[in-house]
């Protein structure tokens, strides 16, 4: 006997493996992106310490610069304490703004990144969900076309055989 269904379950299997495959595919572009998240969130904070270092060079700087003319200027003092407890305030007060802006910009950005990586989660999910009914739908329809060819191989051979036995009953009745 022939096997008939052969080419049928290596197409069936085939293209369940091509679902599954599109599925581990669909799962890795948002593992990526829930990387690409967390780099993002890294990176503000290397953004952060850069600017926050930046600004405080710039203090310094500035002091350093009141400290030279206070040394090149006797008697000033008094004025340029006054000058450098403003630009000291002032620092810090950008600086509390600063840590305040990044703050918020972290804490909305996390929420964002919390509600993606919850709706992705959810959504896969589905998907998997989705992909076992399709699946299970599949294998069904596999077996069932497994078994309309197996009936019509079956019917096939049965047809042959009444022919070759017609066939050999009409040589022998030829012959007689």
């Amino acid at each position: 006997m022939v096997d008939y269904t052969t080419p049928i379950t290596t197409t069936f299997e085939l293209q369940r493996k091509s679902i599954e495959q599109s599925q581990e595919a669909f799962a890795g572009v948002i593992e990526a992106q829930q990387h690409l998240n967390d780099l993002t969130v890294e990176g503000l904070d290397t953004q952060e310490t850069a600017q926050r270092q930046a600004v405080e060079l710039q203090q310094e700087a500035l002091l350093s610069a009141l400290d030279n003319v206070e040394q090149t200027m006797p008697g000033s003092e008094p004025a340029l304490e006054e000058v450098r407890d403003a630009v000291t305030e002032g620092y810090d007060m950008l600086l509390d703004g600063h840590e305040e802006a990044f703050e918020n910009v972290r804490d909305e950005l996390e929420n964002g990144i919390e509600a993606y990586d919850e709706l992705a989660a959810e959504y896969l999910d589905f998907v998997t969900d989705q992909v076992e009914e399709v699946v299970d739908a599949h294998e069904e329809l596999e077996s069932d076309s497994v078994e309309v060819v197996e009936e019509v191989a079956s019917q096939a051979e049965q047809i042959q055989t009444q022919a070759e036995e017609m066939q050999a009953q009409a040589v022998s009745t030829l012959e007689a």
